[in-house]
């Protein structure tokens, strides 16, 4: 075969077309079907078959010189890469960790502790807080959500209070820790997407929340001042053994263990704590893991078909053509910044999925990252950050459909009150605009750029 044939192709914009096709396919389908009130209008068209069409026309339609083999073969190379290898490995942990912590009660014990812990003068606030300290131990927004909802807006009606204030308070505690839980898929698929450290995201990340956080507890707290929660009724029992494999993953991942060694500790953990405190044969513990994993298929498979078609785009030319011309046109690493959040911020919100956002959104982020001298700690961040933050704004997503459903609210009710997301939106932005929290290589090269 010729050199000339296996040399990248130069196709310029129409190499994304593979990629439109896969959004007009998967995202068309899915608003013409919420615009018709269908349910679960993204299931008609799934991503799968989406992203296969995706593939095919980008195999079928560019280069038909070139055997299919060799663009098959460029298609493994990035489906088969070490990143998205090592993410699809640490998701598949995850998610055998979080049912293995599940079965054993831990997801249990962890909510009713910080209920039972919930200062009785302090709800609304209070429920932002849990609910965030529970999501970022547990790893996933829904889950969150669909444990704390019903118990918040529980709260807040026997209190009377504002029921969309407390939906508001329950939908941002569950994307605080969606954000930044070491072992949601989030932040899994943007730390690995563009080659950021865990434990560095984690910190830059939690640096850009926690005045966001505060802000927030203090606006609930003004606002619901007065109230007292002291009827909260039912059965709150929890157990501190059950909570801990929660609490070593968010302390040894922090510390800056390796993630796969700190999701493995966390899985043997269930399986002692389950056998000694939880009832749990060491039979119904594996089938809990092995659930968790198949729960978490989707997320890996879906990883390796769109890092596959991301390298044929790269292939023909795409991913060059996309940051020269953003180049010609974004004349500072402040502006390539704006750009790369705007987009992740974007499709996540047509999509309604953080992950895909992420996952589509990251080796973009990371060429353009390159090219202006952003750490991979802060790409992580802002692309983790932006598709978090539009999801607790958008009136079609689970959260706001699970407070209308047991609050008897409207979403403008819900929106109002959401504080949080706007304020996270707010301190990013200026973290970009003066350039803060930058590395001294960062600094470095706007140095050499302003000099």
């Amino acid at each position: 075969m010729s050199n000339d044939l296996l040399k990248p192709k130069n196709y310029g914009a129409a190499a994304f077309f593979p990629m439109v096709l896969f959004l007009i396919l998967y995202v068309g389908t899915g608003i013409y079907f919420t615009a018709i009130g269908a349910p679960k209008p993204f299931s008609y068209m799934p991503r799968y078959v989406a992203v296969l069409a995706a593939i095919t026309v980008a195999l079928l339609c560019y280069s038909r010189e070139i055997p299919i083999a060799r663009k098959v073969d460029v298609y493994c190379k990035g489906a088969g890469a070490s990143g998205v290898m090592l993410l699809g490995l640490i998701v598949l942990m995850a998610g055998g960790f979080a049912s293995a912590a599940d079965v054993i009660g831990g997801k249990t014990s962890m909510v009713n502790m910080g209920i039972s812990l919930l200062p009785r003068n302090f709800i609304i606030p209070g429920i932002f807080l849990v609910t965030a300290f529970i999501s970022t131990c547990i790893g996933t927004s829904m889950g969150t959500q669909v444990a704390m909802i019903p118990v918040a807006i529980s709260i807040a009606q026997g209190a009377g209070l504002n029921v969309g204030m407390a939906g508001a308070a329950t939908i941002a505690g569950a994307y605080f820790g969606d954000n930044l839980s070491i072992i949601s898929d989030t932040t899994i698929c943007a730390t690995k997407g563009v080659g950021a450290d865990m434990k560095d995201k984690f910190r830059m990340n939690f640096t850009i929340a926690l005045p966001a956080s505060i802000l927030t507890v203090i606006i609930y707290w003004f606002l619901s001042r007065g109230a007292d929660a002291a009827g909260i009724q039912g059965n709150l029992e929890y157990s501190l053994p059950k909570i801990l494999p929660y609490l070593a993953v968010l302390v040894t991942a922090i510390a800056g263990m390796d993630v796969v060694l700190v999701l493995l500790i966390g899985i043997a953990m269930t399986g002692i704590i389950g056998v000694l405190f939880g009832g749990v044969s060491f039979f119904k513990w594996t089938m809990a893991i092995g659930a968790g994993m198949e729960d978490m298929f989707f997320l890996a498979v879906f990883a390796m078909l769109v890092s596959g078609l991301i390298e044929l785009i790269r292939y023909y030319g795409g991913i060059t053509w996309l940051v020269d011309t953003l180049s010609a046109r974004i004349h500072s690493r402040k502006t390539c910044e704006y750009f790369i959040s705007l987009i992740c911020l974007a499709i996540s919100g047509t999509t309604l999925n953080n992950t895909v956002a992420i996952i589509i959104t990251a080796p973009i982020a990371k060429a353009l990252g390159q090219k202006y001298t952003i750490a991979p700690k802060r790409l992580a961040s802002l692309i983790d950050i932006f598709s978090c933050a539009i999801l607790m704004l958008v009136p079609h997503d689970s959260g706001f459909l699970l407070v209308q459903k047991y609050g008897g609210v409207t979403y403008l009710d819900v929106v109002s009150n959401a504080w949080y997301p706007v304020l996270l939106m707010l301190f990013t932005c200026i973290t970009i605009q003066f350039g803060l929290l930058r590395t001294p290589e960062e600094k470095a090269a706007a140095a050499r750029q302003n000099g």
